[in-house]
C-alpha cells in the first residue's frame, strides 16, 4: 500500500522553540522524518514524501505547496486505492503499529491523535475529504459518516502521540527505538526522574 508521508521543512516545530533553534528544530523534523519512512518500509507500506518542498529524500517525492488538506484532498482523489495517510512526527511509532494500521479492515480506519486531531488514516473511498482544522478527528468522523462509509478507529499509544510540545520529547526518550532518540541523546536531552513529575533537561 502507497503511504503518503505529510512534511514541511519550513520553520518546523515551532512550539520546540523553547529548547532548540530554528536549524535543530529543522534537523530533528527530518529525523523524525526519517524514523518514519524507516518504519513503513519494514511494514511492507511504500512510502511517498508530501512535502511543501523538495528534500534531499530516497523516496518518492510530490512536492505540493498548498495548505495540507487540499494537498491530501488532490492525493486522494488522484490515487489508486487504497492509500494511507502517516504524520512524519510519529516518531514512537513502529512497523508493528504501521502494519495493523494498513491491514485493517473497514473502509476508512483512523488513527485519533491527542486533543482531537487524526495522526493516521487508510481510506478505501475515493470520495472521502479531509478538513485539518482543530478537532480534525471529530470532522473525519463526520465527513465519513455523510458518505455512508464503514468506520473503524484504531487505537494505538504510539501512532496516537505525534511530537509538539516539550512534553512529547519525554515519550521519545522513554518508548523511542529510532533516530529520534539518539538525536536527542546526542544533543544532550536526558529525564530527570528524581521527582514525582518526570522532566527532560538538556546538559
Amino acid at each position: 500500500m502507497q503511504v503518503f508521508i505529510p512534511f514541511s521543512p519550513s520553520n518546523p516545530k515551532t512550539r520546540l522553540s523553547g529548547l532548540l533553534t530554528k536549524e535543530e528544530r529543522v534537523e530533528f523534523a527530518l529525523v523524525m522524518l526519517d524514523d518514519v519512512i524507516n518504519v513503513v518500509e519494514s511494514a511492507g507500506g511504500i512510502p511517498i514524501l508530501l512535502s511543501t518542498e523538495l528534500v534531499a529524500r530516497d523516496i518518492e517525492i510530490i512536492v505540493d505547496e498548498r495548505q495540507l488538506s487540499v494537498a491530501v484532498n488532490s492525493i486522494i482523489e488522484n490515487s489508486e486505492l487504497p492509500i494511507a495517510i502517516v504524520m512524519g512526527d510519529l516518531a514512537i511509532a513502529t512497523s508493528e503499529n504501521v502494519k495493523k494500521l494498513i491491514d485493517a479492515s473497514g473502509e476508512i480506519v483512523m488513527v485519533p491523535g491527542r486533543c482531537g486531531g487524526t495522526n493516521a488514516f487508510v481510506t478505501y473511498r475515493s470520495d472521502f475529504r479531509v478538513d485539518y482544522h482543530g478537532t480534525s478527528y471529530l470532522d473525519h468522523i463526520c465527513i465519513a459518516e455523510g458518505i455512508g462509509a464503514e468506520i473503524k478507529e484504531m487505537d494505538s499509544f504510539r501512532l496516537s502521540t505525534d511530537i509538539d510540545t516539550e512534553e512529547d520529547l519525554i515519550e521519545i526518550l522513554i518508548h523511542g527505538n529510532g533516530k529520534s532518540k539518539e538525536w536527542l541523546i546526542d544533543a544532550g536531552f536526558y529525564l530527570d526522574i528524581k521527582n514525582e513529575a518526570v522532566k527532560i533537561l538538556r546538559r
